[in-house]
């Protein structure tokens, strides 16, 4: 079975080197890139499995790249920068991160962050691609819902996640809990306000009431409810 390629796109040359020798003791194979040029091209040739990316690039914005990444790729993405102001991480989770790691870190809790966003792709069973619900339908495989008027709406893989968990258990009360659970992450402020900031953006594209949602509702105190009925393809 071949090992999960975990791509490093840093311009620090001693930061690609210690992320590269932890990631492969942890026994990950890896790529490592300097430049967002480098990087994208290799992404024509192969597929990552996570994406660890610092934002202060040389030829690209990060952040510009981060979204791309997340509408055009079905890898997890761990943006690790040493901006640290709250908002930095906002937008980055945003745009489509489901993770952010500020620096300096220990190479240790990089190891561990990316097994969490490995974890339930390793030991989730095969799944339908395809969802219908409430005159929406959701492509999985493509990263892309279209309306009953036939309006196409991208959605990033961080969003993705949000969204399969919410159909594969409609009109059911999901708790906090459940959510960092079934997606990963450690639980507490960040992961509660990445899962906000998803939902969020689920709703926008789903041209919910923000004061009134109609699909996907807020259980103040206990979690989210999907109030849609659902057909898997």
């Amino acid at each position: 079975m071949t090992e999960p390629l975990i791509a490093i796109l840093d311009d620090e040359p001693q930061i690609r080197l210690m992320l590269s020798e932890a990631l492969t003791e942890a026994g990950f194979r890896t790529a490592a890139f300097s430049r967002a040029t480098e990087f994208e091209a290799a992404l024509r040739n192969s597929a990552p499995d996570v994406c660890l990316v610092d934002l202060g690039l040389p030829d690209r914005d990060g952040l510009a790249l981060v979204h791309r990444l997340a509408l055009e790729s079905g890898a997890s993405i761990i943006i690790i920068s040493g901006r640290a102001q709250v908002q930095d991480r906002v937008t980055g989770l945003e745009l489509g991160a489901d993770d952010y790691i500020i620096k300096p870190f220990d190479p240790a809790e990089v190891v561990a962050r990316v097994r969490v966003r490995l974890r339930d792709a390793k030991t989730r069973p095969a799944q339908s691609e395809t969802a219908r619900f409430e005159g929406w339908t959701a492509y999985f495989d493509r990263y892309v819902m279209t309306s009953a008027q036939g309006e196409e709406v991208s959605f990033s893989h961080a969003e993705g996640e949000v969204l399969r968990l919410f159909l594969h258990s409609p009109k059911r009360l999901i708790s906090r809990q459940q959510m960092q659970e079934a997606l990963g992450g450690a639980a507490g402020e960040s992961f509660d306000r990445a899962m906000d900031v998803r939902i969020s953006r689920l709703r926008t594209k789903l041209k919910e009431d923000p004061k009134n949602p109609r699909l996907i509702k807020t259980i103040y105190g206990a979690g989210y409810i999907f109030l849609g009925d659902v057909k898997w393809d």
